[in-house]
């Protein structure tokens, strides 16, 4: 694996290569397939998720501290465009995200920011980004919700919800004609309803 040390002047050092290395370049040598771990130089801490997010900030794909830093890494070599994918696939990676108030990705954002993890730039793409993919995956956890409901009420031969109501509309029918029906009869009167009986028969 290729260690990475990332310096406190954001410079980021290949101790393989033993020379200074762009982001690019670990942007290049991720989506080539090779292991990469990224570990702070004072600390010893490994921030590869966080270096892999600003990465993949950078290509327009959301941040998220919460997602494990190989799931970052292959997000970045499949390219952002398999986010989503990875948000139906995973979707409990999100829901952290999900859950949060707005005041609480303001929060998370600001700290970023304040830790110099994230440029104020990225910090509000963060924020926008959040919002539109919790958004999406929202309407795809409720449809897959709907469907799946659909799809076990029709496996236990239950009524769903519109049938219900057709068949609703259907009783209520039949019960104004039986009172209509009952009405006529009662208008009739007692005599007139049997010599009609005896003309039937």
């Amino acid at each position: 694996m290729r260690l990475i040390k990332k310096y406190a002047n954001r410079k980021l050092y290949d101790t393989t290569a033993r020379k200074y290395i762009s982001q690019g370049r670990v942007a290049e040598l991720i989506k080539n397939g090779e292991p990469v771990r990224i570990v702070d130089h004072v600390t010893g801490e490994d921030i590869t998720a966080a270096v892999v997010s600003r990465l993949l900030g950078e290509e327009n794909a959301p941040e998220n501290g919460g997602i494990p830093a190989g799931m970052l890494v292959q997000l970045l070599r499949k390219g952002s465009d398999t986010l989503t994918d990875y948000a139906h696939k995973y979707t409990s990676i999100f829901q952290g995200a999900m859950t949060l108030a707005e005041d609480e990705v303001d929060s998370l954002v600001h700290r970023l920011v304040k830790n110099r993890e994230i440029t104020v730039t990225e910090a509000k793409r963060l924020k926008h980004d959040l919002t539109r993919y919790t958004g999406h995956l929202k309407s795809w956890i409720s449809e897959k919700i709907d469907l799946r409901v659909n799809e076990v009420l029709g496996k236990m031969n239950l009524a769903t919800r519109s049938q219900v109501m057709s068949l609703t509309d259907q009783i209520e029918a039949l019960t104004r004609q039986v009172d209509r029906l009952e009405k006529a009869v009662t208008t009739r009167g007692p005599g007139k309803q049997a010599g009609a009986s005896r003309d039937v028969q």
